[in-house]
């Protein structure tokens, strides 16, 4: 099994990125040590054919006793033979110095290489220059340069055994590295795969590194929460339309049953007709919210969204149930900054949420009570609040007020059909807007807040 599981690290994509860094990597430090090792080794060569010149140069125009005398002083000075001389005649004789053999002739004044033996019997590596001098003599002037063949030997040596290195280093963490991405692609294919199952209530894992996988969960997160929402809400809305259209479907089958089995009149068919009617349009009423909110919820609408004064969209819904309220004995008020308040939306679909709150709180505010629609606004938000003096809204009751079809007990005998804040929510998420219920000691206030479009042209 986990043979099978390292197989699959190479296909991962970090171990291919890691692969591609080792690459690159390693050309770059073989460029790198190349170059090094070109300017070391050219720099100690260089030194050596500048203090060879520089010695024949000397001693060129010496005459011989002179340049006798000069050999052997060297040869004293230097025991260990690491700057060898010698100087031999015209028949290949040595006349002084330390090296045994003269070295071919066949190049003058041109740096050659050639090997002698050590004090210790080892062959070591000179490099020197042969000079004939004026009077046919061969001057022969040498440095040992076996030492520097060794540091080159060690320098690529080094780089050799450096690059090995680097291979099995990088190797082990681009394998390190796909392990990890492979671990995490499991667990994120796990989540997946129970999701895919009905498990909605999963998540992927998120490590908190902020990474680019994070990210992605993170967002998938948030999609995967508004689906489980949507999903909530379907499942809801279909036990809340059994259960809600059961009772209008049943008086409006009973009522024309009735009707057909009893001798009626003409005025009792009739009435029994229009109560069907009034059932069915009622009916028909309901599901045209359905697909309202249904409409609403559709994020292509933001499309066509432009910049809305909110105030003057608050200030038109107070002026429309301005004769409603009067009607039923409340006080209706308006409240709001003088400039206007920018909010990016659609500006029919913020009078109707607007209007549903300002008439569900004329709805269930007693005679006599106050219902204020309020606009606030700053340099970073806007809001619009709807505050009435009436009975309010429990406090384990207003999340559910605003799923479909949601009546509290107190609500159950009032005329409407449970969608009014669910409309008002769906304008909320739509807009970005975000929704709060609370409670405002007595009564309760609902508000919507969101970003101010500042320098906004109204649209």
């Amino acid at each position: 099994m986990f043979s099978g599981r390292l197989s699959e690290i190479p296909r991962t994509t970090s171990f291919r990125v890691a692969l591609l860094f080792l690459l690159l990597f390693g050309v770059a430090s073989l460029a790198l040590f190349g170059y090094v090792y070109w300017r070391t080794a050219g720099y100690l060569r260089a030194e050596v054919q500048a203090n060879l010149t520089r010695q024949i140069h000397n001693r060129a125009g010496l005459e011989l006793p002179e340049l006798l005398r000069e050999v052997q002083e060297h040869a004293a000075k230097d025991p260990e033979q690491h700057f060898p001389q010698a100087l031999f005649d015209a028949s290949g004789r040595r006349l002084a110095g330390t090296l045994a053999e003269q070295p071919p002739t066949a190049l003058l004044d041109t740096p050659i290489e050639f090997s002698r033996r050590s004090l210790s019997g080892g062959e070591r590596r000179v490099r020197g220059i042969v000079h004939r001098m004026p009077s046919g003599e061969v001057l022969v002037i040498g440095q040992d340069i076996q030492d520097l063949l060794e540091f080159d030997e060690l320098l690529v040596s080094a780089m050799a055994s450096g690059g090995v290195l680097i291979l099995i280093l990088g190797l082990a963490g681009a394998i390190i590295a796909g392990r990890t991405s492979q671990q995490r692609l499991d667990a994120v294919t796990g989540a997946i795969e129970r999701i895919v199952k009905g498990d909605l209530s999963e998540r992927l894992p998120v490590r908190g590194s902020s990474d680019d996988v994070d990210r992605l969960a993170v967002v998938v997160n948030r999609m995967l929460d508004e689906i489980e929402r949507l999903m909530r809400e379907v499942k809801g809305v279909c036990d809340d339309v059994a259960h809600d259209l059961r009772t209008p479907l049943t008086r409006l089958l009973a009522g024309l049953e009735r009707a057909q089995r009893r001798d009626c009149s003409k005025e009792e068919y009739a009435a029994a007709i229009d109560q069907a009617i009034e059932d069915a349009h009622g009916l028909l009423l309901t599901f045209r919210a359905l697909l309202r909110i249904s409409e609403i919820e559709d994020s292509a609408r933001r499309t066509g969204f432009v910049a809305v004064d909110l105030t003057q969209v608050a200030a038109d819904v107070v002026e429309l149930f301005e004769p409603l309220a009067e009607e039923r004995g409340l006080h209706l008020s308006y409240s709001g900054p003088a400039q206007p308040a920018w909010l990016q939306g659609d500006a029919h679909l913020l009078f109707d949420a607007l209007s549903n709150l300002v008439d569900n709180a004329l709805k269930f505010t007693p005679a006599e009570g106050r219902v204020e629609v309020r606009v606030e606004a700053d340099g970073e938000a806007v809001q619009v609040q709807v505050r009435d003096n009436g009975p309010g809204i429990p406090e384990h009751e207003r999340e559910a007020v605003l799923r479909r079809f949601y009546r509290s007990e107190r609500s159950r005998h009032t005329p409407g059909n449970g969608l009014g804040l669910s409309l008002v929510a769906a304008v909320a998420r739509l807009h970005d807007l975000a929704m709060s219920v609370g409670d405002g000691a007595p009564g309760c206030w609902v508000s919507l807040r969101g970003r101010v479009v500042s320098g906004a042209v109204r649209g």
